[in-house]
């Protein structure tokens, strides 16, 4: 059973929130973040992104820029900008994306049990983005990233949760100027705290990573860094967990480099091996399993994969296998989508006209537009011990960072 633990958070006074809480720092590049924080010394993004305080040559990995990330925390800390909280509780937060609503739990969870495979990973890391997290961590003595994390309903829980937003007035509410509502409320009822405790300790078999494969395999590294001087709180990662009834997956596309010698005629001809292929005559969003846009300049191509090129296990189905099997392997020689530097990844919520533009920029040769996995499949793939290729799910919306930190140094 999965074992939570409340925590004391280290949090904006309830008239900063709102200009401290900024977009997760692995959804923005360097220049982005620095366009977003622009004239707001108070956005978290000048912790998460400190390098955006730096001048503009400098090393995004460099030890500079986690140093200048610690000066920022101290400073937002000593302005009575965050504060920490003074009990140790849970907190339950709602976010509200077109009419849409999902709420979680934020709390510790367990190191053991992501160690134990208790907490469920469906995708492999990439050692440099692990690296960057620890490097953060262990300088600046926070843990600034929440990990998204999933759990099948539990009834009782779910009743609980609701209730305590009916009765209970939350500490943030606020629009973000992405549209996203964001709402919280802090559960420091001991009896409360316990009994949530108590509910994942004896109904929660597993609960199963969403999003932040990277930020929990950091969490769980700094822990065994720190070995005999980790403190109670290294043993729990900020966590934030969701009921699956509530949550939707979008698609996570592919933009990559150069035809690997191919010219746009013999790559479609290859293709055309495994795919029907029609040219449409507008941008290509997928409608169903095996079916995938490629953008080429100028031009949308609708492939659908062939019966019998591909198997029906729970990894074989996924869209992204097909992909990886059939066309980027093979054809575009990128054998490893962890560490190929010649693929990128784009979150569907940028919209299919990201593809485009960055093809048509001339910084990408082509892109490929996908199906969305369903959380169904995420468990199953989890639950059988294998892991999808990186980047197979994009989550939203998505929380803010600077809402709700761990201090895993501290206590």
């Amino acid at each position: 059973m999965i074992t939570i633990h409340p925590f004391k958070a280290l949090r904006p006074e309830a008239t900063h929130a709102r200009a401290v809480a900024s977009r997760p720092y692995d959804v923005l590049n360097s220049r982005e973040a620095k366009e977003e924080a622009q004239g707001n010394p108070n956005s978290f993004l000048h912790i998460t992104k400190s390098e955006i305080d730096l001048p503009e040559d400098t090393d995004i990995h460099s030890r500079e820029v986690y140093e200048k990330a610690k000066e920022n925390l101290t400073a937002f800390i000593s302005r009575n900008i965050l504060f920490h909280e003074n009990k140790a509780c849970y907190y339950i937060y709602r976010l509200v994306m077109n009419g849409r609503s999902q709420t979680g739990l934020v709390c510790g969870s367990s190191v053991d049990d992501y160690e134990k495979g208790l907490i469920r990973k469906h995708e492999f890391t990439r050692p440099e983005k692990e690296l960057d997290r620890i490097n953060h961590i262990s300088i600046t003595g926070a843990q600034t990233g929440n990990v998204f994390l999933a759990y099948k309903n539990v009834a009782e829980l779910d009743t609980l949760i609701e209730n305590w937003q009916k009765d209970k007035n939350p500490v943030y509410d606020f629009e973000a100027t992405d549209g996203i509502q964001h709402t919280i409320w802090i559960v420091n009822d001991d009896e409360t705290i316990t009994g949530i405790t108590n509910i994942f300790a004896t109904r929660v078999n597993c609960t199963y990573i969403a999003d932040g494969h990277h930020r929990a395999a950091s969490a769980a590294k700094v822990r065994t860094a720190l070995g005999s001087a980790a403190r109670p709180e290294a043993d729990y990662f900020l966590t934030t967990l969701f009921p699956a009834s509530q949550l939707e997956i979008m698609d996570y596309n592919r933009v990559v480099k150069d035809l690997n010698g191919h010219t746009e005629d013999s790559f479609l001809a290859a293709l055309a091996t495994t795919f029907t292929i029609i040219k449409a005559s507008g941008v290509v969003k997928p409608s169903a399993l095996h079916e995938m846009g490629l953008y080429l300049p100028g031009q949308w191509y609708r492939l659908t994969a062939l019966p019998g090129t591909y198997t029906n296990d729970p990894i074989g189905v996924l869209d992204i296998s097909i992909l990886q099997e059939k066309v980027l392997a093979p054809l575009l020689g990128i054998a490893d989508q962890r560490t190929d530097k010649r693929i990128d990844f784009v979150g569907g919520i940028r919209g299919l006209g990201e593809l485009e533009r960055r093809v048509n920029s001339g910084e990408m040769a082509l892109a490929f537009s996908l199906y969305p996995v369903s959380i169904q499949q995420l468990f199953d793939i989890a639950d059988s011990g294998n892991v999808m290729p990186p980047k197979s799910t994009w989550f939203e919306p998505k929380l803010r960072d600077g809402l709700l930190t761990h201090l895993p140094g501290t206590e």
